[in-house]
């Protein structure tokens, strides 16, 4: 299972992610992490353009995709601020962080589309929306 948590940056994600995946016993795939590990000589290519958040979703979807295929749920913390983004991501359940309505980075803030769905919307944070969200996520494993 894949799990996205997306938002503005600034709205819990990460915060949300590390003790989700405590609890599911999953491996936590965070973004900021991950860019800076594969940071190398041309960081063009990992830029926040629209098409450096593409190919993040993509490197992300790589990632998690590893983990869940060695048996594994992957959780995922990332901005992935478009429809096209979280498509490309392809997740089997998301989480809309959607407790501010403007991040720091105004690029960041024009290029975020809500989602037209998602699994779970956090529109206000609470310092247990990570066992709050547990049984709804083991209710969708069930299926």
């Amino acid at each position: 299972m894949k799990i996205l948590i997306f938002g503005l940056p600034g709205s819990g994600k990460t915060t949300l992610a590390e003790p989700l995946a405590d609890l599911l016993g999953a491996v936590w795939i965070n973004a900021d992490k991950i860019r800076s590990y594969y940071e190398g000589p041309d960081m063009s290519k990992w830029d926040f353009s629209l098409e450096g958040r593409m190919r993040q979703a993509l490197r992300m979807r790589h990632l998690a995709d590893g983990v869940v295929m060695s048996g594994r749920i992957a959780v995922t913390d990332f901005v992935c601020p478009t429809e096209a983004a979280r498509k490309q991501f392809d997740p089997d359940f998301t989480v809309w962080m959607d407790t501010i309505k403007e991040g720091r980075y105004d690029d960041t803030n024009k290029m975020f589309e809500d989602p037209p769905k998602c699994d779970y919307h956090v529109a206000k944070w609470f310092n247990d929306t990570h066992t709050e969200l547990l049984p709804l996520i083991k209710k969708y494993m069930e299926r």
